[in-house]
């Protein structure tokens, strides 16, 4: 009837369930009508207490990832790529120069010296010390005992104020200096220098010596003789003054050995044919009239009166050529009572006129220099 199972069948099939699901078997035996089992059924569901809620079951599936796939595009792989081999090229070559300036320390250079010009200080005024110090050296080694303040008001010019002007001596005694000659000029600390001074003194009193027994013969005076000082100075002032005494040293009796100097090479046919102009040179030279033995426009000032002319020695002309050459004449003069050889280097040139030409002097030096 309406399409439901008959009573019977029902049934069976209870039975059948019962076997196979436990639930089935706790339902009431009388209940035979599907339509009062089912609702036993909902009102066992509602009275029973309610179990919490189970977590959905996952229906197992194929596993996927948080994120998708891309295809990446060849052009940003290759600059990923590139970047990454520069990046670890840089490290290598760090790493490389690190480890060198450890195992190979870098040498320092030396300063470049600068190329523009250094402008030097002020040189220490040698020519005024040589002149202060010789006024010194005069007045210092000229003394008189009857006037002895000419020689304390020559030191006082070169002293500091209020400086000693006796300067050690005694008052006694008398001396004249005849010549002074300066010399080298050593410099020092805090502006000072000490200059070398050659004076040439002549005694006027007899040497000192001890007591002569009675009767002894008087005592010689000395000739005229250098001696050398050594003369402290010092700049102050924007000027030279002399610091203090001076010491007397030594004078060399010889002076060093010289080198071999090598001369020019000689010319014998030219000082064949000059030596007669050469010759009258010298002769006028001594006679105190260059002026027409002499090339045009050279000035040669003769010598003093009193010089004579005894011969020229030798006359070596230098091998050349051209208009201009030079030679060396030995020549040896009369004066004072007595004869003395000097030597001259001896200039000259070629002067032509319309008929003829010759050769004149137009300098001459003394010396082989």
């Amino acid at each position: 009837m309406l399409g439901l199972p008959d009573a019977t069948d029902w049934e069976e099939r209870r039975k059948r369930r019962a076997k196979n699901d436990p639930r089935g078997a706790a339902l009431p035996q009388q209940a035979v009508n599907p339509w009062e089992t089912a609702a036993l059924q909902l009102q066992q569901q509602r009275t029973a207490p309610t179990p919490p809620a189970a977590r959905p079951a996952v229906t197992p599936g194929p596993t996927t990832a948080p994120w998708v796939t891309v295809e990446e595009r060849s052009g940003s792989a290759f600059a990923r790529r590139f970047g990454r081999g520069v990046l670890w090229t840089l490290v290598a070559a760090f790493a490389l120069l690190g480890a060198k300036s450890v195992l190979i320390p870098k040498k320092v250079p030396a300063p470049l010296q600068s190329t523009a010009p250094v402008q030097a200080g002020p040189t220490y005024p040698a020519d005024e010390a040589q002149a202060v110090a010789s006024r010194f050296a005069r007045a210092y080694l000229a003394w008189d005992e009857k006037d002895p303040e000419s020689r304390a008001a020559g030191l006082a010019a070169v002293l500091p104020d209020s400086a000693d002007t006796k300067m050690g001596w005694d008052g006694k005694g008398r001396q004249d200096v005849l010549a002074v000659e300066p010399g080298a000029v050593t410099t020092a600390a805090q502006k000072q220098a000490r200059v070398r001074v050659d004076v040439l003194v002549r005694p006027a009193a007899p040497v000192a010596r001890p007591p002569a027994k009675p009767g002894a013969a008087p005592a010689p005076t000395l000739p005229a003789h250098w001696i050398g000082l050594e003369v402290p100075v010092v700049r102050a002032g924007g000027r030279i003054v002399v610091t203090g005494a001076p010491g007397m040293v030594g004078i060399p009796a010889t002076g060093p050995t010289a080198p071999e100097l090598v001369g020019p090479e000689a010319d014998a046919a030219f000082a064949e044919l000059t030596a007669e102009p050469v010759t009258k040179f010298f002769t006028a030279y001594a006679a105190g009239d260059t002026e027409a033995v002499t090339a045009p426009g050279a000035s040669v000032p003769p010598l003093p009166a009193g010089v004579l002319l005894v011969g020229v020695t030798s006359w070596t002309a230098d091998k050349g050529s051209g208009t201009d050459r030079t030679g060396t004449a030995r020549v040896t003069w009369q004066l004072g009572g007595a004869q003395l050889e000097q030597t001259y280097r001896v200039e000259l040139t070629r002067v032509a006129s319309a008929d003829a030409q010759r050769w004149q002097v137009t300098a001459v030096h003394g010396g082989t220099a």
